[in-house]
């Protein structure tokens, strides 16, 4: 009962708690969406106005799904950062991608701890290193990744655009279990950033004369986030 009823409204009440922040055109800090997007997509979360936008919404209660996404996408984010951090030592000194990307998913992960703290949930990554992590998953992912993008800038651009479009999927199937309106709020953010920043990864490929070809996604899916511009 509980989901079908916020199902209708979902939309809605986080629509109304960006408003109560200030949403618009208002030159004020405090207001317009809590992600925040450049000319070459970087994706970027406004503490302030994520703040604000969370305090507008309720703390519901949790189930044990969204327990479980939160502590997960804590670390799934925190490993985007450090994969593109450590790609931006290997590779920055000819492309800025990494090193711009990887501050965007400094606020991503943040965003995400933000919400455990709200919700009074204990954070995997407190004590964690770059590089290192709870789950055991993530762990063999990153190791996995940071091999993959050592050889070439190529090969370390298809490791990032991978990153996000695993991402998204995840994002994704953990929406399918979340209605309390604060996760869906940063979760929909965490979506646009990827998007924008696959299309700013599959942008850096294009120069490098490479045609990229989606890893993990679906190729409608993917053709469709292409073909759309930068979302702001």
């Amino acid at each position: 009962m509980k989901k079908s009823i916020r199902s209708f409204t979902l939309v809605l009440l986080v629509a109304a708690a960006l408003a109560a922040c200030g949403g618009g055109d208002s030159d004020s800090p405090m207001s317009g969406p809590p992600l925040l997007v450049d000319a070459e997509g970087n994706s970027t979360f406004d503490s302030t106005t994520l703040g604000s936008s969370l305090t507008a919404l309720p703390i519901e209660s949790l189930s044990a799904a969204e327990s479980a996404s939160l502590v997960f996408m804590r670390e799934e984010e925190k490993l985007a950062q450090d994969v593109y951090t450590y790609l931006a030592t290997v590779w920055g000194g000819q492309t800025r991608v990494f090193g711009n990307i990887a501050r965007s998913e400094a606020t991503h992960t943040e965003a995400v701890r933000q919400l455990l703290a709200r919700y009074a949930l204990a954070d995997p990554a407190a004590t964690l290193a770059a590089g290192v992590y709870a789950n055991t998953t993530l762990q063999g992912l990153y190791t996995q990744l940071v091999a993959a993008g050592t050889p070439s800038l190529v090969e370390a651009l298809k490791v990032g655009a991978a990153i996000e479009e695993i991402d998204m999927i995840d994002l994704n199937k953990a929406l399918l279990d979340i209605d309390n309106q604060d996760i869906v709020l940063v979760y929909q953010s965490l979506l646009k950033g990827s998007r924008n920043h696959l299309r700013a990864f599959v942008t850096a490929l294009t120069a490098q004369g490479v045609i990229y070809v989606p890893q993990y996604m679906a190729l409608a899916d993917y053709q469709t986030i292409i073909n759309t511009p930068m979302e702001r």
